[in-house]
């Protein structure tokens, strides 16, 4: 007798069986020749650490769902996973992040310079694997995947931008439109928009209309993000594996930060606003702390959970129009559930 596993159980089981498609294929393009030590040996250090790989896994799972076979998504989703995790070793240099994926950042054990050439190498092979899909897709569809990186590149960059560039003028004076704006891109895009665009691509030859992909990845995207925010805040370490207020000693503008820099009182901004014009370096973790009990004060947490929610709720409105007619499958099961653990993940 075969016992149907659903919710968070049958998500986190179809994200594993997902990732390990992925990353036994990026393991086997990655380059054996020299230079081994400072640059070959170090390309598989993210990838094989743990994580969800989540937009690998609605990249095949969209493809699957829309009929299509994942052997023709493989170099796709793999790309997309070596994209994903060359942002990661450049933002975490951005940011001055200590931690990822409960271990030390790149850059933090090997050297800034070191660890800014290993992502622009998963750049780099990420564009080789698009290059070779003109065999397996074709030349039309390939084209059609590649244009579709660009965009989603420009998009992130983009929103990267915009998170930077707040930190460096120590923006106070933000809204949650801007905040909304920022992970429209910066998240949305190439978490969630990007890899549903390329799988259904994929299967239909090209043939459907990816823009039906846009409102439910970014309503995913966003409260993805949210809860990557809070995760930050409130997560254990030892499941969260990111340094935990992490964003509030690099002075992102999280949400949560945002609606209390609008909510508490003038004296209270300014000595927010004091802090987040210092270098990291010169910031105290007693300071850190007083803004997140200034978060749980003025119910800025509260705040961001409720958006998180409502944010899921709208995913699950547009999942039926990019996904509702479509017949039942395990990976339309997937990409449904995978909403509401959005939200309730711990890592």
């Amino acid at each position: 007798m075969t016992v149907k596993v659903s919710g968070f159980d049958f998500v986190e089981q179809r994200l594993q069986w997902y990732r390990t498609i992925t990353l036994n294929r990026l393991l086997e393009v990655l380059p054996s020749r020299e230079p081994k030590r400072y640059l070959y040996d170090l390309m598989p250090d993210y990838p094989e650490r743990p994580g969800k790989g989540l937009r690998a896994a609605l990249c095949f799972a969209t493809c699957k769902a829309y009929g299509g076979n994942i052997r023709l998504a493989l170099n796709s989703a793999v790309a997309i996973e070596l994209l994903h995790n060359g942002f990661l070793i450049h933002d975490d240099i951005q940011d001055e992040s200590l931690f990822r994926r409960g271990d030390s950042t790149l850059y933090k054990k090997y050297g800034t310079g070191v660890a800014i050439n290993v992502g622009n190498a998963l750049n780099l092979l990420s564009l080789r694997l698009l290059m070779e899909n003109r065999e397996l897709l074709g030349p039309h569809l390939s084209w059609q995947v590649f244009t579709e990186t660009a965009e989603m590149l420009r998009q992130t960059l983009e929103g990267q931008a915009m998170e930077l560039g707040w930190i460096r003028d120590n923006a106070c004076d933000l809204t949650d439109l801007d905040y909304l704006r920022m992970s429209l891109k910066k998240t949305s895009w190439y978490t969630c928009i990007y890899p549903c665009r390329i799988g259904a691509l994929i299967a239909t030859g090209g043939a459907i209309n990816p823009d039906r992909f846009h409102r439910f990845g970014w309503y995913l995207g966003i409260a993805f993000q949210i809860q990557d925010d809070l995760l930050n805040l409130l997560g254990d370490y030892t499941i969260y594996g990111k340094e935990i207020r992490g964003d509030i000693w690099e002075g992102k503008r999280t949400l949560m930060l945002i609606h209390l820099l609008n909510n508490c009182v003038d004296n209270e901004k300014a000595q927010v606003k004091s802090f987040l014009s210092l270098p990291r370096k010169e910031r105290l973790n007693e300071d850190v702390e007083w803004i997140y009990e200034l978060m749980i004060k003025y119910s800025s947490i509260e705040f961001a959970r409720r958006c998180a929610r409502k944010f899921a709720g709208a995913a699950l409105h547009e999942f039926l129009f990019a996904y509702g007619d479509l017949p039942d499958s395990e990976d339309k099961q997937f990409i449904l559930e995978t909403i509401l653990y959005t939200i309730e993940r711990d890592r």
